[in-house]
């Protein structure tokens, strides 16, 4: 029997507190509303990483960012690139008669070949190859040398089409569809119809309503595409995943879109829960819960997740992080992994900034050495102007990366997830050893992954 169609959406810089029922309807998410109470909301989920190539990465493979090479966020670098001695979900899914499809963003390599998403196992592609694309003046990548400049439609609804199309063509055989929305990335810019639904409140600038009508937009073609399920009969056997690559942005070309973040610390960018924790939706009638999830789940586990659910075995050579939680989505009590790891920081990777671990309730934060956040004029200039070469394949930036003198990192922080999810009181001072022990456990962690991306010949950043 065909397994079941999964369709995999994926938001850019969305947080919780960007849901109408997280927000108490600040926002106007209906479809997606609609999608939580038919399905299971998992409160404690988390993405691969605080940035977008990174924790795409580790969704696709089902393993830690470090070892797959995609460090960064880099394009024109190449640290964005998910090396080569991996294997995705697409293609393993496609080794099983799946229909393959990428719509949207890729942004785990861009300017060889070899790296791109018809490479990796998508057998059907309209993607931008970078990490951002603008909303009206846009290009796309459809594979095998044919671009798409833009129309004047407006990108989010472009996505949108390519998506039903996807699914209506491919509606008589199991179809993997990722759909990988640039909403609500910047640029921040929407139709003036869906700003107009924000402007004016007291508490919204029009940042913030730009941002906001971004979302609306993207709801309405989410909404789009579940009807288009429910037209062509395919609902009830088809899994779909609403998620989010990392935390909110807080910054904008437009100025501040500090907004409502149901009540996380931190943001895109850093390991505190704002930037780490991110919405997962998931519904497939029949046969899943419905209602919360409270159990931790995080982005590697949904490659051997899905790969169960679609009967698919020997799923790969190299070692996953993840482990299968169907059981969970099915209602199950069951031992979910306790222990999950976060790292990130420009060009090469350090182990005391910006890291985090999971150990059941509690949580270890090693905060961020500003110098190892910092990106050159140059680095981003380079990715900048790829923007203007539709299509251009070429080597990557080789130069040396820059060194900083680094301080001395600031002390390990303690919380306790389970009453202060917050994370508002530091405990290391009243648990010392738990502390130090989470300390050491971080940094063997590091070691391992970090020393697995270097022995696969990825450059040290």
């Amino acid at each position: 029997m065909p397994g079941p169609n999964i369709v995999l959406v994926v938001a850019d810089d969305m947080g919780y507190g960007d849901f109408g029922i997280f927000n108490d309807g600040l926002t106007e998410t209906p479809h997606l509303d609609a999608l939580a109470d038919q399905g299971l909301v998992l409160t404690q989920h988390y993405a691969g990483s605080c940035v977008c190539a990174p924790s795409r990465a580790a969704l696709l493979t089902g393993r830690y960012p470090h070892r797959t090479g995609a460090i960064d966020t880099r394009e024109a670098r190449g640290t964005d690139r998910l090396g080569l001695w991996e294997t995705t979900l697409a293609e393993l899914l496609a080794a099983e008669g799946y229909a393959t499809g990428l719509v949207g963003k890729w942004h785990l390599g861009e300017l060889d070949e070899r790296y791109l998403p018809q490479a990796r196992g998508f057998s059907e592609v309209c993607a931008f190859r970078g990490g951002w694309q603008d909303y009206w003046d846009w290009w796309l990548d459809y594979g095998d040398n044919w671009f798409r400049k833009s129309d004047g439609r407006y990108l989010t609804d472009v996505l949108t089409d390519e998506a039903v199309d996807f699914v209506q063509r491919h509606r008589a055989q199991p179809f993997f569809l990722y759909l990988a929305y640039n909403c609500p990335h910047g640029p921040l810019q929407a139709p003036e119809e869906e700003i107009a639904r924000f402007v004016d409140r007291e508490t919204i600038n029009d940042a913030v309503a730009t941002l906001y009508g971004m979302i609306r937009r993207m709801d309405r073609g989410i909404g789009h595409l579940l009807e288009t399920l429910e037209w062509l009969g395919l609902a009830e056997n088809t899994i779909v995943l609403f998620t989010s690559d990392n935390g909110p942005q807080f910054g904008s070309e437009l100025g501040s879109v500090q907004r409502h973040n149901s009540g996380f610390a931190g943001h895109k960018g850093n390991v505190y829960e704002g930037g780490i924790r991110v919405p997962m939706l998931v519904r497939w009638p029949g046969a899943f819960g419905v209602g919360r999830c409270d159990a931790m789940v995080h982005f590697c586990d949904w490659l051997p997740t899905l790969l169960a659910l679609a009967g698919v075995e020997g799923a790969s050579d190299l070692r996953l992080d993840g482990a299968n939680v169907a059981p969970l989505l099915r209602g199950e009590e069951v031992d979910a992994p306790s222990r999950r790891f976060w790292q990130w920081n420009r060009y090469r990777p350090v182990a005391t900034c910006n890291a985090a671990m999971r150990d059941g309730d509690w949580k270890l934060v090693r905060p961020l050495i500003p110098d190892c956040m910092r990106t050159t004029p140059e680095d981003h200039e380079d990715d900048y102007n790829l923007r203007d070469r539709p299509g251009y394949l070429g080597e990557v930036v080789l130069r040396e990366p820059p060194q900083f003198d680094l301080p001395e990192p600031p002390p390990a922080e303690l919380f306790n997830m389970a009453d202060d999810a917050g994370e508002q009181r530091d405990l290391a001072g009243d648990q010392p050893e738990r502390a130090a022990r989470m300390e050491d456990d971080l940094e063997a962690w590091f070691d391992e992954v970090d020393g697995e991306r270097l022995a696969h010949g990825a450059p040290p950043g």
